[in-house]
């Protein structure tokens, strides 16, 4: 669904407040995959033998249907009030992170440190509210994607040089890649995570990726970055 037909369902959505969430529903199903994408991409690997996406899912759906109500009372873009609900798409990604990192919580404890931080970016959005894309993320996500050195299989040395390289860039320069080019967010929704204009984000984002080129590059890596497309890249 384009935005347009999201906010015809929502506006529907308004009217029939007793049935909100069934009015809703179809919408929800055309996420489903992209959110599902974003929680095992950030699920920790520590709890991936206890936890299951399908888990995660049903809690936020939880928390969705609970707080549908209070979304929809929330002004639209351009309302006298000044300020305006986040895009849905968004909302429902936030509240998938909040219950990927309250799963996180429960699981390790003490243990999630960073993994269960509620806010690893500025921003309106605050990073979107999901755990924040570590460099053993990206590295997992990179190897998974079938980008490796030379198109062959990395070999032991070559994932401990690329663990060091993504582990010396900012968690701003890995959230704003692992959005990009794994969650598959546009360059639209990450402007609004990061509260930035679209230029600003598009900006940061080849900041991010020529100083992810030189970090492998330093470590004698030759990754075919410029394969590792977003939906709207530049």
């Amino acid at each position: 669904m384009d935005d347009a037909e999201v906010e015809a369902v929502l506006s529907n959505a308004v009217r029939e407040r007793s049935g909100a969430f069934e009015v809703v529903t179809p919408v929800l199903e055309s996420y489903r995959a992209r959110i599902e994408r974003m929680v095992r991409l950030r699920m920790d690997h520590r709890v991936a033998g206890r936890l299951s996406v399908s888990d995660v899912m049903q809690d936020a759906y939880v928390e969705i249907v609970r707080r549908l109500p209070a979304y929809l009372d929330e002004p639209t873009t351009g309302s006298p009030e000044g300020r305006s609900r986040m895009p849905f798409f968004l909302w429902v990604r936030f509240l998938a992170g909040q219950a990927l990192l309250q799963a996180h919580r429960k699981h390790l404890g003490t243990e999630a440190r960073d993994a269960a931080r509620d806010v690893p970016l500025g921003g309106p959005l605050h990073g979107g509210g999901a755990p924040e894309a570590s460099s053993f993320m990206l590295a997992h996500a990179l190897v998974e994607s079938g980008i490796s050195p030379s198109g062959v299989a990395i070999r032991q040395e070559e994932r401990e040089a690329l663990d060091e390289a993504l582990a010396n860039l900012s968690t701003e320069d890995r959230e704003i890649l692992f959005m990009r080019h794994f969650e598959q967010l546009s360059n639209k929704e990450i402007a609004a995570i990061l509260g930035l204009t679209a230029g600003g984000a598009s900006l940061r984002h080849l900041k991010a990726l020529g100083r992810l080129q030189a970090a492998l590059s330093r470590a004698g890596l030759t990754f075919e970055i410029g394969r590792l497309n977003g939906p709207d890249a530049p």
